[in-house]
């Protein structure tokens, strides 16, 4: 199979993607979108960091250096914070043009001071289905070449999740690309099938469990809420 080219994928979709002085965007010719990690700062400052109700979901105690896995990443945000609260991350974008606009907010973070140590801990994998990346991960984990995550981050796409206006232009725009996970099971049973420590799942505040599968808890704020299945330890 050979190398998509996320520009031509865009252009299929009736978008475009174009380089600026900002960074790499994608277009349909009046709105404009582009990962960029420089406005999650404020967040990522330690005493909110630590507030944050991912980083609370994903904690682990007395682990030194924690490996998770966002197998949904998007623009990698939520990777970002569970990078800069410490874990190693591997992220997994299937879409190429969401993946190639993730990639360049990597790029230009690794240049930011505030940033770098972060994004150092954030590994892309490109273009890359994630459960058949959770799949071959759990083989090695199986076979005794690798050690098992600590923990896995789901956040299949739920544009009902704000009314913001901003997030409405994001959800415009990657409608085109993108589609809400559509084989929630299989996903689920990927995540564990690596034997983390936890499953921390994104949903809307009150949506649907994913695959209808039942959290061991619930951390709830006024927007999302992250279930979190702590599997049975061997």
């Amino acid at each position: 199979m050979g190398v998509v080219d996320p520009f031509s994928v865009a252009r299929a979709a009736g978008l475009e993607l174009v380089r600026t002085s900002e960074g790499l965007t994608l277009t349909d010719g009046t709105m404009e979108l582009r990962a960029d990690f420089g406005r999650m700062l404020p967040r990522l400052k330690q005493g909110r960091l630590q507030q944050e109700l991912l980083v609370k979901a994903a904690r682990t105690k007395g682990i030194e250096q924690p490996w998770a896995i966002d197998a949904t990443a998007g623009f990698g945000e939520d990777s970002l914070l569970l990078a800069a609260a410490g874990f190693a991350v591997d992220l997994y974008e299937q879409d190429c043009v969401i993946a190639a606009l993730l990639q360049d907010a990597l790029d230009r973070a690794a240049d930011d001071p505030a940033l770098a140590a972060a994004v150092a801990r954030m590994h892309l994998h490109a273009g890359e289905d994630s459960i058949a990346g959770l799949r071959h991960t759990a083989e090695l984990i199986e076979r005794g070449e690798l050690a098992a995550p600590d923990v896995v981050y789901l956040d299949p796409m739920f544009p009902e999740r704000t009314k913001s206006a901003a997030v409405k232009k994001k959800f415009q725009l990657l409608h085109h690309l993108e589609q809400p996970c559509a084989d929630e099971e299989t996903l689920v049973e990927a995540a564990l099938a690596v034997r983390p420590r936890k499953v921390v799942i994104k949903r809307p505040v009150k949506g649907a469990l994913l695959a209808g599968v039942k959290p061991s808890y619930q951390l709830a704020g006024k927007a999302v809420r992250y279930d979190v299945l702590v599997p049975p330890r061997p």
